[in-house]
């Protein structure tokens, strides 16, 4: 088995779109109806073995409101694959997806991997945003769409597995280790023992 390597990982999008909900039901497997915002960014992590590979991801869930927006270059900053949430019901946080993605082509260039997720499929019924609309939309920018609902886990692990290959597959198989100082943006770095999670606020944002 090859040695191991940590991604960082960011989640993107308004307030109320379910980032929160997603991260949860992935590394936690669950789910909470009761809305708490998100306060500037909380932090995860999440071991798993993809290809023969040992990956752990650390994975940043930020705020999506107004007055944190200015934060986010200091979140994805360094990061490897990004994921950018909005509401099918909610075409605003759709538009706002596509401001998220400028900047962070802006700060990272072409090599990020994109991820652009439709939540909330259990709200099919009143959905706003066309699927065909998103799929042409993602294509566009270079990136895979996902119909995901935190709620009733569907699509979730699909979308980290997918997000983790793509990521793999941007990376040697025997990663640079000399940089022990954080995560590397570009190649990944060894997984360490018993890393130090920052004081997160966790909640369904």
């Amino acid at each position: 088995m090859n040695r191991g390597v940590t991604f960082k990982v960011v989640l993107l999008g308004e307030g109320s779109v379910g980032k929160t909900s997603i991260v949860l039901r992935y590394t936690e497997n669950s789910f909470n109806d009761k809305h708490i915002e998100t306060e500037q960014a909380s932090f995860r992590t999440k071991k798993l073995i993809l290809d023969g590979r040992r990956v752990e991801l650390s994975i940043w869930d930020t705020a999506g409101q107004e007055r944190y927006r200015a934060l986010g270059p200091l979140y994805f900053r360094e990061a490897n694959g990004a994921i950018l949430v909005f509401d099918i019901t909610d075409q605003d946080s759709f538009n706002q997806v596509k401001d998220w993605v400028k900047q962070l082509k802006r700060v990272l260039g072409d090599d990020v991997v994109l991820c652009i997720v439709a939540n909330k499929a259990d709200l099919e019924k009143d959905r706003h945003v066309s699927m065909q609309t998103a799929e042409e939309y993602a294509s566009a920018v270079n990136a895979k769409l996902y119909n995901t609902s935190a709620k009733l886990n569907k699509g979730i692990e699909e979308l980290f597995n997918n997000l983790t290959q793509r990521m793999l597959e941007k990376t040697p198989p025997t990663p640079n280790i000399s940089d022990t100082n954080g995560v590397n943006g570009r190649t990944g770095i060894s997984i360490q023992q018993n890393p130090t999670n920052p004081t997160a606020n966790n909640g369904c944002c």
